[in-house]
């Protein structure tokens, strides 16, 4: 019975390999029969990218100026706040008046006293000339008369001069504006002490005409065999809104020696994102253009710190592969990417399902 039982087992396992056997050979190849995926692809083609460097610029008003006090005392009044514009010629502030004011009223005592004297000069020449003409006085008093009168001018004119110094001088105790404009910033309060010898002199205030505005850049000195008049720059505010296309009008000829680099200026229209003196935005110069491969920002996939592309290749039988294409990146254009190398021009770049591509996958390209 025992004999019985292990020849059944062993003709069971002789059938069962016998099948197994016949299924291998009827099962088709690994990967035969794959279904394609349908992707979009565009073809590469060159075009003209900008090369260019990003830097942070200042703002600045070609008319701007800082109010320092040109006499000493203390300040009264403060008649505007910071923002205000203001007209060519408004008071913003006084500074206390009252000694100036005495010097004044003294000095011009001095000056009547003066002119009286000098008056009286004037009427005992011409007597004396009557006189010595009449032959009832000497040359000697005739003299003596001219000499008095000369005195008397002199001392008069220097009075009048120096009354009108006074009165000037009287004038810089009350601040005004140089020209139209909008306040900045007031550093000071009422009852501060100004004074022009102070070290470092207070800043009373600002005034910067709007409207006639510059951007302050700083190329560094590496860049300066490219910089140049006339060169493109694009303004963008600090979150990379463009703001306005504008170009260098001024280049300095010197290196500015603690930022070790070449003030460019360019020129700056007010809009409701620039309107303040000092601000920051950001610079774009552009030194060139030059043909390049640029892709869809949709088309480039990261790796483990590397980006790629995937490119729908041809092969022998006629069919497409994805083949995933190491490439290195540019700048931005718009909604896509200079790509510097790993592409050629008329290649088929992927552009739709790349999240679902791997390296040698069988796609049906659909040109875009």
């Amino acid at each position: 019975m025992r004999r019985i039982f292990i020849v059944s087992s062993a003709l069971l396992m002789g059938l069962a390999a016998i099948g197994c056997q016949q299924e291998r050979q009827k099962a088709p190849p690994a990967g035969a029969g794959m279904q394609a995926m349908p992707v979009k692809t565009v073809a590469v083609s060159l075009q003209p990218v900008a090369q260019s460097s990003e830097y942070m610029a200042t703002i600045k008003s070609r008319r701007s100026a800082t109010i320092l006090p040109q006499v000493s005392g203390l300040l009264t009044k403060i008649l505007v706040h910071s923002g205000e514009r203001v007209k060519a010629g408004q008071v913003l502030m006084e500074i206390d008046p009252r000694q100036q004011q005495a010097t004044v009223a003294s000095q011009g005592a001095t000056e009547r006293q003066k002119k009286a004297l000098f008056d009286y000069d004037t009427i005992e020449l011409d007597r004396q000339k009557k006189l010595f003409a009449a032959g009832v006085t000497s040359r000697d008093s005739l003299d003596q008369a001219q000499q008095a009168y000369g005195n008397a001018k002199a001392d008069y004119e220097a009075a009048v001069q120096t009354r009108n110094m006074q009165e000037e001088t009287l004038g810089y105790y009350t601040v005004r504006a140089p020209f139209d404009g909008v306040i900045g910033d007031i550093p000071v309060h009422l009852g501060d002490y100004v004074s022009p010898l102070m070290s470092p002199t207070t800043v009373l205030t600002t005034v910067d005409q709007p409207g006639d505005l510059e951007a302050y850049i700083y190329i560094p000195t590496d860049r300066s065999s490219q910089a140049r008049v006339g060169l493109e720059v694009e303004l963008s505010d600090t979150s990379g809104k463009l703001l306005e296309k504008s170009r260098i009008d001024f280049l300095s000829p010197q290196v500015d020696p603690n930022l070790q680099g070449i003030l460019a200026k360019a020129p700056v229209h007010a809009t409701p994102e620039i309107m303040r003196n000092a601000q920051l935005i950001k610079a774009r110069v552009i030194w060139s253009t030059k043909p390049m491969a640029v892709v869809p920002v949709l088309a480039v996939t990261r790796q483990g710190g590397q980006t790629f592309v995937f490119i729908a290749r041809k092969q022998a039988n006629g069919q497409f592969i994805a083949a995933q294409t190491p490439v290195t990146l540019g700048d931005t254009v718009e909604n896509a990417y200079a790509i510097t190398s790993g592409l050629n021009a008329g290649d088929q770049v992927v552009v739709s399902s790349t999240q679902f591509l791997v390296n040698g996958m069988p796609v049906s390209p659909i040109p875009g």
